[in-house]
């Protein structure tokens, strides 16, 4: 049940406001003694004529108890509403144990188009930190939006054209080590694709042997055209690795390559909407009346580049897709650049633009400068994800020797320990990594409420059978009343987190939830409390573990069966 929903309806019979805009005005009390709802009067004062306190007073005192609302008081302009707690109790608690993993949900997005490009890496460089960030990003908040009823599209938008292959085939030709290239594709690719800026700079008629090649590759020729394609296939074997060890899967590949065949119909379109404009040679779209600088479509050459290809790669999907938002999750310096994008596609007269969303992110800093070392400055995200699973297995071997499935656990909590690190904040926030404080098991981390759903998938091992019936009256305890207002609370998370695109609002709720738990399991017994009381405090251990699971589940996080 939608206790807000229900609270509203009531505050609605009696008010002359529609039920949306009363729902949007609910708040939560920020102390439990002022209610569980709170419904401010200060927008009736002027329509009624009254003072938000009288509103207020009058409003409290038309509020008749039931199984919703046990009572309203009214204080300072506020109705404090305190729900039923005996039946709320009950219902949060069946409907957690009846939906399961689909709690939270909604069909807020039903039959809406949701395109989230992540990732987005380029072919033959490394898959660096900054990738990670922007990889975990992305899939999380793909997750809460399709929990939200949204169908949504996934869309990896490879770094795969340009001159810089046309620098690769030139430097494969050259210096390739076919084993180190079949063994570690990455690090072989990128390691010739240096080697070729080095002696270019001693030789520069590389450069013109470079663009001839590239001229090849957009002509079509085979030898070219194959050499590019094995780059592609190597490079998505080894990202492929780590996408495994994220649980990241995209619906589409279509990269840079994939709209070269369309560019020439975005300057056409350009040309008739008379927004083409000459600069030095090059052609370019003057958005001075947004206050930013122009943007470049053609350059003196007459080459396309990387804008024109965004260009054309969003009104593809706008006909493929027809996206209800068309979200990009691209690190924050890239602002300027998607709103040159979003300002030419509205001059176009396409209006669609505004549903075209930047979601940008912070850096990733590390405490530790040992771990920024490998290849200068870039920090393999390869080599974070094995520190991780390393670093992990030490701790298992340390703290459980015994422990079953060790190589499995690790994984899960190295990767839970990543995960809850980078999302855990604002995503405009610096992640500034530290392993001390991603592994701590007690602390504000992914192993602390992993931890919490094994410990309450212990004791319902312990328990053995639970009664089909049980009387959920026996949770009376302030305790249990309050983890229960959060796992009642979680809906609210999850349409938060997709209004503001942050997922680390759910990261948030679902660790407040285990904070929770631990409280309550400290400070009642469970297992040793009589038969009525353990049997409905073990079914509140269920819901909660459902809503741990459910929720770690939308940011990317497994939750391993024990530890």
């Amino acid at each position: 049940m939608d206790y807000k929903l229900e609270i509203a309806k009531k505050i609605n019979g009696f008010v002359d406001m529609e039920l949306d805009k009363v729902i949007e005005l609910i708040e939560i009390p920020p102390q439990t003694n002022m209610g569980d709802y709170a419904f401010p009067c200060f927008q009736l004062a002027k329509v009624m004529r009254k003072s938000p306190n009288m509103i207020a007073i009058e409003l409290a005192e038309k509020i008749i108890a039931d199984d919703i609302a046990e009572k309203a008081e009214a204080v300072g302009g506020y109705v404090n509403f305190f729900v039923n707690k005996k039946e709320y109790i009950k219902l949060m608690v069946q409907e957690v144990l009846e939906k399961g993993e689909r709690f939270g949900s909604s069909e807020d997005g039903k039959g809406k188009n949701v395109i989230v490009e992540f990732s987005s890496v380029n072919v033959a460089k490394p898959f660096h930190v900054g990738h990670l960030f922007n990889t975990m990003l992305g899939s999380a908040l793909e997750k809460v939006y399709k929990h939200s009823g949204y169908n949504t599209i996934r869309i990896n938008h490879l770094g795969d054209w340009g001159t810089q292959f046309g620098k690769l085939i030139s430097a494969h030709k050259r210096w390739i080590n076919e084993e180190a290239l079949e063994r570690e594709p990455i690090s072989e690719l990128f390691r010739i694709y240096v080697k070729f800026h080095e002696e270019a700079e001693k030789d520069p008629t590389l450069e013109d042997e470079a663009r001839a090649y590239f001229r090849k590759l957009e002509e079509g020729d085979p030898e070219v055209t194959a050499l590019w394609q094995r780059f592609k296939d190597l490079s998505l074997r080894e990202f492929g690795e780590i996408y495994r060890m994220l649980n990241v899967e995209f619906d589409s590949y279509a990269g840079e390559s994939f709209y070269s065949d369309k560019m020439d119909e975005v300057v056409q379109m350009l040309r008739e909407k008379k927004l083409l404009k000459d600069s030095n040679g090059a052609k370019i779209v003057d958005l001075e009346q947004f206050n930013i600088p122009p943007i470049m479509i053609l350059k003196s050459d007459g080459a396309t580049i990387y804008a024109t290809r965004d260009l054309a790669a969003a009104i593809y999907r706008k006909r493929t897709y027809d996206f209800y938002k068309n979200i990009y999750v691209v690190g924050g310096t890239q602002s300027l650049h998607f709103n040159q994008i979003f300002s030419t596609l509205g001059l176009m007269g396409f209006e669609w633009s505004k549903d075209c969303v930047h979601i940008g992110h912070g850096l990733v800093k590390f405490a530790d400068k040992k771990l920024s070392t490998r290849k200068g400055d870039v920090v393999f995200a390869k080599d974070v994800v094995n520190e991780a699973i390393h670093k992990t297995t030490e701790v298992i071997e340390h703290k459980n020797p015994n422990l079953e499935n060790k190589e499995e656990v690790a994984r899960k909590v190295g990767m839970g320990a990543l995960l809850y690190t980078f999302l855990k904040n604002n995503r405009d926030k610096d992640v500034v990594f530290t392993w001390e404080d991603a592994l701590n098991f007690d602390g504000d981390s992914g192993p602390y409420v992993q931890y919490t759903y094994v410990r309450g998938q212990s004791i319902l091992k312990k328990a053995g059978n639970i009664p089909d019936t049980v009387d959920l009256s026996y949770l009376t305890t302030e305790e249990e009343f309050q983890m229960v207002k959060l796992l009642g609370a979680f809906k609210d998370s999850v349409k938060e987190a997709v209004e503001r695109y942050e997922p680390f609002v759910v990261i948030r709720h679902v660790t407040e939830i285990a904070k929770a738990y631990n409280k309550f399991y400290n400070s009642h017994p469970i297992l040793n409390a009589e038969d009525n009381v353990k049997n409905a405090r073990l079914q509140l251990t269920k819901a909660v573990g459902i809503v741990i699971q459910t929720g770690l589940g939308l940011v990317g996080i497994e939750t391993p069966e024990n530890m």
